[in-house]
């Protein structure tokens, strides 16, 4: 009976053991495969040619020099550089007494020639009176240098009248107007200055179209074409980048043998004024060099060539990547021109490329 106790401790001893060595036999379970979430972009830009850069300024789409159709003495300049004007609204006047004494002149000279014509009229209606009463009273000659008489006066009077409207119609170009909604840009003149016919008052532009002109030398201009689009920067602020498209192109070629081409910026977000200086991109358009599409640089594997590389283009049906052979060519910004490898649609890993492989299974970021 006192061995009892020491058997039963041995066999749950053994138990315990083989319960043990039972566990260990037993596969571990598979590790939780880790997908990795990859940003993309979805390849869509297209790209060709020569990465080239051109300085300009930038004008404004809408402008107009503002001038009096009259000359005079400038009386008022009602509004200053940078104030805005509204379509139809009186920014200077002439002095209007000069312009007034003339309408009085001419009304004057109508009523003089007004009375001449009844005096003539009176004769002529006379003559021709007597002339039915006794044809041998007045002489034909007579009758007719009456009736000339009434007609030299009836011509006078319309022309009198010509000459008092265009002397209110002077009167009223007196006022100077906003023929549209704009912004001052700059001013020619100061009041009390006697300014002629034509001469620039004012500068004014309409807010928000603006455009940069470059010059494009004779070279390169036969590869410019109109819709050709363009990224746009600022030296007050390098790191905006505005896009812009080409929107009119000179035919006749200016001083240094360069052609005047126009950038429209689409989008200037009511920051962009007429006088900034600018820096026009453009990807020059050529036959010996093919298209191909804008893929940024950190999507790149290293390749087998210098015109060859690798990227990761993801199969939204498996949710994988598959590493594929591109060939590239020239720079764009911080993008890379593939000429073949890639097609629109396709979406590309451009971060964390050199921590995936052929096959792998992955998620887009939000």
């Amino acid at each position: 009976m006192a061995n009892l106790p020491k058997r039963a401790t041995g066999t749950w001893l053994i138990l315990s053991m083989f319960l043990v060595l039972f566990a260990c036999k037993e596969e571990a379970p598979p590790p939780v495969e880790r997908i990795r979430a990859i940003k993309a972009i979805t390849v869509t830009e297209r790209a060709s040619g020569i990465n080239r850069n051109f300085p300009g300024s930038v004008e404004a789409v809408d402008k107009s020099s503002l001038s009096f159709e009259v000359s005079g003495n400038v009386k008022e300049l009602r509004v200053k550089v940078g104030d805005s004007v509204t379509k139809g609204q009186v920014i200077a006047t002439l002095d209007r007494r000069p312009f007034e004494l003339n309408v009085q002149a001419a009304e004057a000279e109508v009523k003089r020639v007004q009375v001449d014509l009844n005096n003539k009229k009176k004769n002529l209606d006379r003559f021709e009176e007597i002339r039915k009463k006794d044809a041998g009273a007045i002489s034909q000659r007579s009758l007719d240098q009456a009736r000339a008489a009434y007609e030299s006066a009836y011509n006078t009077l319309s022309y009198s009248k010509t000459q008092l409207n265009l002397a209110l119609r002077d009167l009223e170009k007196t006022n100077l107007s906003a023929p549209f909604d704009a912004l001052v840009a700059e001013r020619h003149v100061e009041p009390f200055q006697e300014v002629k016919r034509g001469q620039p008052i004012y500068d004014i532009f309409m807010e928000g179209a603006m455009e940069v002109v470059i010059d494009v030398s004779e070279t390169i201009i036969e590869n410019i074409y109109l819709g050709l689009p363009a990224q746009i920067r600022f030296p007050k602020s390098p790191d905006d980048v505005y896009e812009g498209i080409i929107s009119e192109i000179s035919s006749v070629a200016g001083t240094a043998n360069t052609f005047p081409v126009k950038v429209v910026i689409k989008d200037t977000g009511g920051k962009i004024r007429p006088g900034l200086s600018a820096e026009v991109n453009l990807v020059l358009s050529s036959s010996n060099e093919e298209t191909g599409f804008l893929i940024p640089f950190h999507a790149f594997a290293p390749g087998n060539t210098e015109t060859t590389s690798s990227i990761f283009v993801f199969d939204p049906n498996t949710a994988t990547v598959k590493k594929t052979q591109v060939e590239t060519q020239a720079s764009v910004d911080n993008n890379i021109v593939v000429t073949k490898g890639v097609k629109p649609g396709d979406i590309v890993a451009i971060a964390g490329v050199s921590y995936l492989r052929d096959g792998q299974k992955v998620k887009l970021m939000e």
